[in-house]
């Protein structure tokens, strides 16, 4: 049996600029609202037992600051909900940010990438990292971005995680065939017991709020209605700052 062709980086760091216009636009769209939709699990590590559900999406838009230079910016909203396996009950309150600002720069073969959150006194900022590949298998991309988190967040906490994104378009297929995998290894929320766990979730994109499950949308407008839609620009995102 003829094995699979193997997804073939673009360059040792995997990226040129058809590559990052790519991923800017497969990651956060051209200027409106994007939002990519998941669907997973929590479980228990090393033992694997089902702790919860979670559902939830990431509203994103793409801003270029200077047209024709290689640096873009996302501007971002995230909220996920834990719900228990047996009933369906939501679990505690959402994970959610009211924003994430983050800015993606080309440099040599590699993306260079900034994260900040939080406000006031806990603005937090990661990075900058470099980790992110780029691959071609046929014509789709496959955009892979490890993140390791061994930080001390502010208020004390110490934060030791590590995430992976592996997003799977083709980009002249339309947005809602692309797919991401986002798998987490850190730690559990107290409503769930704590310890270690590994999350893990499969993604979708859809190009507007009202195309999403009914079920999320219900949850959003009555319960957390600002994450109907990304930040607009990145003066919201400094007044969000700001607390």
């Amino acid at each position: 049996m003829a094995l699979p062709a193997r997804a073939a980086l673009i360059a040792e760091g995997g990226f040129d600029r058809a590559a990052f216009d790519a991923w800017v636009r497969i990651r956060a769209g051209t200027g409106g609202p994007v939002f990519w939709y998941s669907e997973g699990t929590v479980r228990a590590s090393p033992s694997g037992a089902l702790l919860a559900h979670m559902v939830g999406f990431d509203a994103a838009r793409a801003h270029w600051p200077e047209p024709g230079v290689p640096l873009a910016h996302q501007y971002s909203r995230k909220i996920y909900i834990l719900r228990d396996p047996r009933t369906g009950a939501v679990i505690g309150e959402p994970i959610a940010y009211p924003y994430q600002f983050i800015t993606y720069r080309l440099v040599g073969d590699r993306v260079e990438t900034m994260v900040e959150q939080g406000a006031g006194a806990r603005l937090t900022r990661i990075g900058p990292g470099g980790n992110m590949v780029a691959r071609r298998l046929g014509r789709s991309y496959i955009f892979t971005a490890p993140l390791f988190l061994d930080m001390v967040l502010p208020g004390g906490r110490r934060l030791e995680a590590f995430e992976n994104y592996d997003f799977v378009a083709d980009p002249e297929a339309p947005p809602t065939a692309w797919a991401l995998s986002w798998l987490r290894v850190g730690d559990v929320p107290a409503e769930l017991g704590g310890g270690r766990g590994i999350f893990h979730l499969a993604t979708r994109r859809f190009e507007a709020f009202d195309a999403m499950p009914e079920a999320m949308r219900t949850y959003i407008l009555e319960k957390a209605p600002l994450w109907r839609a990304p930040p607009a620009d990145l003066a919201e995102i400094r007044r969000l700052q700001a607390g």
